[in-house]
């Protein structure tokens, strides 16, 4: 009990102590080059969580939080738990629009106050039009599987629902014939059902572009259209790749002048493929990446998912990820992304955080977080370190995580309260000790990470060693592993466009006095550390104190740079 009441005042005094600072000067971002840039000129990289799952339910409706105060209480534990800058901020239509043509500005002003307890602390925001199989309105009270999405209203006069013998709800997305035809008529327009969700979506952004101060309205990066799109069913001699080209990608084009409409012209749309596209479960896979779409240009972003399918089951990878298990897939999205003219993100990862497999998630969430910092796996990064380090939201933040009460369907005989209360997920990486502080679900040292939130110029190469359960990186350069030990350590090239405005990155807890070796100079505030230096490339070694020789391992940093 004594332990319970410390954490409680604990959190409650770093509440009150720790000021509020708006990360990167509160600059509006744009894509350039191929990532996202601040108004200093900066290359920004996105790290956050999805808030929440709790947006899927009807419990709080449609809101991620109960309340704006426990939204602020939220914000503040992640930043502070985790060093996230950047949140995905999940609405749904059948809040917005519960009736047809009438808008639920209640709702809307829900959704605005909660998203300010995060740009009121400087963590940025993107709005997603979340929905998963389609609506929890296809769905019969006594089904084992649920939805989230449309209104009741669009999703009326369809077959009974059934997924058949499914072992995990997203079969529902090929197996279910309701699910399929309603989704099916979504992108084929039936009766205007995607005209009523574009026009309701820029009533939407344009009732929080006018709530937000002009401030905070500047730390909205942009808004996904639609949560992990798909056919339903093709049409006779369509493909996967061409449903892509003549149907998903017009839909994009169509809510991208909505959103101009809106007045979001600054900001890009995060679009998503096809959601089976990256999938490593061969028999859910399908071929797109929009391979068939010309290049999306900078008003776009390329806006992908990524689990591990094969390690969720169980029986497709039997043991723990390892080093560069993920190198591939990543290098794929990033391949992408060039192609489209655009920069990546990923929205979506993760991996369960209770149940069977759960005991993969430090090595997963390691990989998963190693692919999006560098194109090079461990063993191989000194040698070919090149790659830029793509943005990305954990799935996800629910404070709510195990206190859930849920009514499954509006079922009163089926109330959730365990773990996501959805379709029987468990992948929050916080919940609330019983004192009623936030406390992780998953390693602390899997998710506060070394990662570098702003690059005065052009990050050339990026990569850090949590030393969670296993090492991967093998430093090759003898003065400095003695320098690094058995410690934590991130590596950061770039070349320096020599502005005022710092590098900067975002150190752990465990390494806030840190050992720096660069080029730069440094100098640490809070869990910032402050690099700056003239134009050119630029390095810097970020680890724990040591009694190594630092003149020695400075001088072969400088050396291995010569050799690139």
């Amino acid at each position: 009990m004594r332990r319970a009441v410390l954490l409680t005042v604990l959190f409650l005094l770093a509440l009150v102590v720790t000021p509020a600072r708006a990360d990167f000067d509160g600059t509006e971002l744009r894509v350039s080059g191929g990532v996202f840039r601040d108004e200093h000129g900066r290359e920004v990289v996105l790290r956050g969580f999805n808030v929440s799952g709790t947006a899927k339910l009807a419990e709080n409706r449609g809101l991620p939080f109960a309340t704006v105060a426990d939204a602020r209480r939220s914000a503040q534990a992640m930043k502070q738990l985790t060093g996230a800058n950047a949140v995905r901020f999940l609405l749904t239509w059948a809040w917005v629009e519960p009736q047809r043509g009438r808008i639920d500005h209640a709702y809307l002003d829900g959704v605005t106050a909660q998203l300010r307890a995060f740009t009121g602390l400087g963590i940025r925001v993107y709005l997603d039009f979340h929905q998963d199989l389609y609506s929890r309105h296809l769905f019969n009270k006594d089904s084992w599987y649920t939805g989230d999405g449309a209104p009741a209203w669009a999703a009326s006069g369809y077959p009974k629902e059934s997924c058949g013998l499914c072992v995990h709800w997203g079969q529902n997305m090929k197996n279910n014939n309701a699910v399929t035809a309603a989704i099916y008529d979504f992108w084929h327009n039936r009766d205007g059902v995607q005209d009523s969700f574009v026009d309701a979506a820029g009533e939407a952004m344009k009732h929080v572009r006018e709530a937000l101060p002009a401030t905070e309205f500047k730390l909205v990066v942009g808004v996904d259209p639609l949560n992990e799109p798909y056919a339903g069913k093709y049409d006779s001699g369509q493909t996967s790749q061409t449903w892509e080209r003549d149907l998903l990608m017009p839909f994009y084009r169509r809510f991208r002048a909505e959103m101009d409409e809106a007045g979001w012209a600054a900001k890009p749309a995060f679009v998503e493929p096809l959601v089976f596209w990256n999938q490593n479960v061969d028999f859910f896979a399908e071929p797109g990446g929009l391979t068939l779409v010309p290049p999306l240009g900078e008003r776009f972003v390329f806006n992908v998912h990524f689990y591990d399918g094969k390690a969720q089951s169980g029986i497709l990878m039997p043991g723990k990820a390892a080093d560069g298990q993920y190198a591939q897939a990543f290098g794929t999205i990033r391949e992408r992304a060039r192609t489209l003219g655009t920069t990546a993100i990923v929205s979506e990862f993760g991996h369960p955080v209770s149940g069977f497999t759960s005991d993969k998630n430090p090595s997963v969430l390691k990989a998963i977080y190693q692919g999006l910092d560098s194109a090079a796996p461990g063993s191989r990064w000194w040698s070919a370190p090149r790659g830029t380090v793509v943005s990305g939201s954990q799935w996800h933040w629910d404070t709510n995580y195990g206190r859930h009460r849920e009514l499954m369907n509006d079922n009163p005989d089926k109330v959730k309260t365990d773990g996501d209360a959805m379709n029987d997920e468990h992948f929050s990486a916080v919940k609330l000790h019983a004192s009623g502080a936030p406390v992780l679900n998953v390693e602390r040292a899997v998710v506060d990470r070394v990662y570098p939130q702003a690059v005065a110029g052009t990050t050339l190469a990026f990569t850090y060693e949590d030393r969670v359960h296993q090492t991967w990186q093998q430093i090759p350069l003898a003065n400095v592993r003695a320098v690094v030990g058995p410690a934590q350590f991130a590596v950061l090239v770039w070349d320096s466009n020599g502005g005022t405005a710092p590098t900067e990155l975002h150190l752990p807890e465990t390494l806030r006095s840190p050992l720096v070796i660069s080029s730069a100079s440094s100098a640490v505030q809070g869990d910032r550390l402050l690099l700056s230096g003239g134009t050119g490339r630029q390095f810097a070694l970020v680890t724990a104190s040591s009694g190594g020789n630092t003149a020695a391992a400075e001088a072969e940093l400088r050396q291995w740079l010569r050799t690139w």
